[in-house]
């Protein structure tokens, strides 16, 4: 079923217009459906219906509370990477004993907040991330559970920005030094080891990146449990990837299915961090042509929504499909690049595109439900855009649109 789709020539999110999300909320803004993200997030729990799992949604992808809350209401738990998201995951209701606490960079005081709040396990990332924690759990009087990450050196054949499982990556610990340091933390009266966990990077659209690190891991456990080391779960990471263009990632419960064939045999919960394939697709940025530009060599389209509103393309050379809210036929197609409003010429949203257009059309900029808002800066001093989420047929404000006056609203001159 989809989502976000044209009827008789105009372009719908859910039971909503986006020309009436255009007039109510006005543009820039990220308008995203509630029965995709929805559906995307059973997809991954029917799919490991058979094994024992835990599906800890990727909070970086999205972090709007609204958004954080619906998956809250379905059970989800979170994987967390910072002390803002924990805030925003409680804060959305979520359960602490369902959050996992990933990053490579944990401070002294997201580890308390995190350790007073009760989560679920540290994804563990470096020998002194072992003896901190110990020392803040002894210090609180707690045991703290948790998971060491490893880099099993795979190469995820995606974007050198988000590769995450290669020797020269600054993620996780080496897999060859990982048997050791299990057996070193077994030696800290405040910590109990519960689980291996990897991650090898995001937006991967083969499975064979997956399958070869998920074998490295399961040698590691079966060398730990021959030495009596008992853990609770394997944490499989996230990094499923969507179609953005012309991919062919694999479906989420081909990808779950191949996965099992390797983990039934271990007879531990597998936790899951998918990102982008939950909330990816369930959103669309919502931007206005404020200017058609021609000059002797290139067609402009200018619309109101610039790189500090969706980075990726800056960032990372990223394609989205960007698509009109209203078919028009009457007018020619040609070709634009569709640029926003900052002052850099890496202010692009896509290049090249074929479309119909003239100055006030909408256009949607497809599959910007993940990295998109939680990406956005205020750079150009332009204040960050309207989240809208659309249930049936009714559009919620899920976050206003800032102010120019919030912008500076706690600056300080001097006296």
């Amino acid at each position: 079923m989809k989502y976000i789709d044209y009827r008789q020539s105009e372009l719908y999110v859910e039971d909503v217009r986006l020309t009436d999300i255009a007039v109510q909320f006005d543009t820039p803004s990220y308008v995203y459906s509630r029965a995709c993200i929805e559906n995307n997030w059973h997809s991954f729990d029917s799919a490991f219906q058979d094994i024992p799992h835990k599906i800890c949604y990727a909070v970086k992808a999205n972090s709007n509370i609204g958004i954080l809350n619906v998956l809250a209401r379905l059970g989800s738990g979170f994987d967390i990477v910072s002390m803002g998201e924990l805030e925003r995951v409680l804060a959305a209701n979520g359960d602490p004993k369902k959050i996992v606490f990933s990053g490579v960079g944990k401070r002294d005081d997201e580890l308390k907040r995190a350790l007073a709040v009760g989560i679920y396990c540290f994804n563990i990332e470096s020998d002194i991330e072992i003896e901190r924690l110990n020392s803040l759990a002894k210090q609180h009087k707690q045991v703290a559970n948790v998971a060491l990450r490893v880099n099993p050196n795979i190469d995820s054949g995606t974007h050198p920005y988000i590769s995450t499982g290669l020797k020269e990556n600054k993620f996780g610990i080496d897999i060859e030094s990982a048997h050791s340091l299990c057996q070193t933390i077994k030696q800290f009266s405040n910590l109990q080891l519960i689980g291996i966990a990897c991650h090898i990077g995001s937006q991967l659209t083969s499975l064979e990146p997956f399958l070869a690190a998920i074998d490295k891991v399961v040698d590691l456990i079966n060398l730990l449990k021959n030495e009596n080391i008992q853990l609770e779960h394997i944490n499989i990471g996230g990094g499923l990837g969507i179609r953005y263009s012309t991919e062919s990632p694999p479906s989420i419960i081909n990808y779950v299915n191949a996965l099992c064939d390797s983990l039934r045999s271990l007879s531990l919960q597998v936790i899951i961090e998918p990102g982008r394939a939950i909330v990816a697709n369930a959103g669309v940025l919502l931007t206005k042509v404020e200017y058609v530009k021609h000059t002797p060599h290139k067609k402009f389209a200018i619309v109101d929504a610039g790189m500090n509103d969706l980075l990726r393309p800056a960032l990372y050379n990223a394609w989205q499909d960007i698509i009109p809210v209203i078919l028009d036929n009457n007018l020619d197609k040609c070709m634009y690049d569709i640029v926003g409003p900052v002052c850099e010429s890496a202010d692009f949203i896509g290049k090249n595109r074929f479309l119909c257009l003239k100055q006030n059309d909408l256009l949607a900029v497809c599959s910007s439900g993940a990295y998109g808002f939680s990406m956005s800066s205020t750079y150009n001093s332009r204040p960050r855009v309207a989240e809208i989420l659309v249930d049936k047929n009714q559009s919620h404000l899920i976050r206003p649109r800032e102010t120019i006056t919030d912008l500076f609203i706690s600056e300080r001159m001097l006296p």
